[in-house]
């Protein structure tokens, strides 16, 4: 299993784009993306911060249904 990178919310952004997720909204420091998977609809929460920790990371990429491999490939 790769360890989860500690990079900031615009490269995180902009990975999940890639995937297909869309930025629905801002609210000060939280940015929210959504993607529609069949009849679900996914939400996430990705804060602004230069650097995002590790395990809050971890929980996004879990909500987001991505493994650590992709996510990195994406970036």
């Amino acid at each position: 299993m790769t360890k989860v990178p500690s990079v900031g919310y615009r490269k995180i952004i902009r990975a999940l784009q890639r995937d297909g997720w869309i930025v629905v909204r801002q609210r000060g420091s939280h940015i929210r993306l959504q993607k529609r998977i069949g009849d679900r609809t996914l939400k996430i929460i990705v804060p602004a911060h230069l650097s995002v920790k590790r395990s809050t990371l971890a929980h996004i990429l879990k909500q987001a249904e991505l493994t650590t491999e992709k996510f990195i490939d994406l970036l």
